[in-house]
């Protein structure tokens, strides 16, 4: 693995030092393209990278720039590598025996890598929503507040004020306002889902990583979700994993397809939708295999 110094990462969208949580509420609004034309700014930029699992390897020579405030989204068949490559970006490989990653990954240019970095301050930063809701089996305010009271002490009001804004900014305030005290396990899936949303985002990070978020949910959850997450890219960069290519065609601004551990074409959705540049991606978004 790649050593490097130990750097602490900030979050351009908000004003706090990185060792704070951010109080503001939320503006979401949509996100406006680069001026003159410009290419987006690169959060995440990986070069070179590959990935094992013991002998097995996983990710070869990724080269990819995933841009700040944008959704990307990672597609390709079973076992292709895509939620492999969105794990090592918050280092949940780590727990892992015999992982290990050589190459370049960086998060506004500091090393995601380095033996040195603060792995919980990187989570904090880099949020992490799963495939099925894993909702603690406590309050709904618990919840939300459990990752804020593990960084710093509040004040009862500031805390009130943190779980509000970050259950409001996943469209989840006006259903749970009056029972906050209540199981989190007594939601719906779908609600489950945008309370672990709400979780990731209290903590103030720069990014959010979700793995298949809707692949346990029906399709009105699902549509709540997908328009969520529409929402949060003004605030938020977000890398999502799915094997629905009709999600990705909706909710993302870049598209990723993988395939065999290998980044095969990476382009704007609509181009790798219409016209993409590889037989193999034409073949896969068009449904002959996968």
């Amino acid at each position: 693995m790649n050593a490097g110094p130990s750097a602490t990462m900030t979050n351009p969208a908000n004003t706090s030092s990185p060792n704070e949580i951010n109080l503001r509420k939320p503006d979401f609004q949509s996100a406006a393209p680069a001026p003159n034309g410009a290419p987006d700014e690169v959060a995440i930029r990986a070069d070179k990278f590959d990935g094992w699992y013991g002998e097995f390897h996983a990710l070869k020579g990724i080269s990819l720039e995933i841009p700040r405030c944008r959704v990307t989204a990672f597609i390709g068949p079973s076992g292709c590598g895509k939620s492999t490559f969105l794990r090592w970006m918050n280092r949940m490989n780590d727990s892992i025996v015999g992982a290990r990653a050589s190459g370049t990954l960086t998060l506004d240019g500091e090393d995601l890598l380095s033996r040195t970095r603060d792995v919980v301050e990187l989570r904090r930063n880099v949020g992490m929503v799963f495939q099925k809701p894993n909702p603690f089996p406590k309050s709904i305010y618990d919840n939300v507040a459990f990752g804020p009271r593990l960084h710093r002490s509040f004040r009862s009001s500031d805390l009130d004020e943190l779980v509000e804004n970050s259950l409001r900014a996943a469209a989840l305030w006006d259903e749970v306002k009056d029972r906050l005290k209540s199981s989190a396990l007594g939601l719906s899936g779908g609600q489950q889902q945008r309370l672990c949303i709400a979780r990731a985002i209290a903590v103030g990070p720069e990014v959010l990583l979700m793995d298949e978020p809707c692949s346990a949910l029906d399709p009105r959850s699902t549509a709540s979700i997908e328009q969520l997450i529409r929402e949060l890219e003004a605030q938020y960069t977000i890398v999502i994993v799915t094997h629905n290519m009709q999600q990705a065609a909706r909710v993302s601004d870049r598209t990723a397809f993988f395939f065999e551990g290998s980044l095969i074409e990476c382009g704007d959705t609509d181009e790798i939708f219409t016209n993409p540049r590889n037989k193999r991606t034409e073949d896969y978004v068009s449904g002959r295999f996968g």
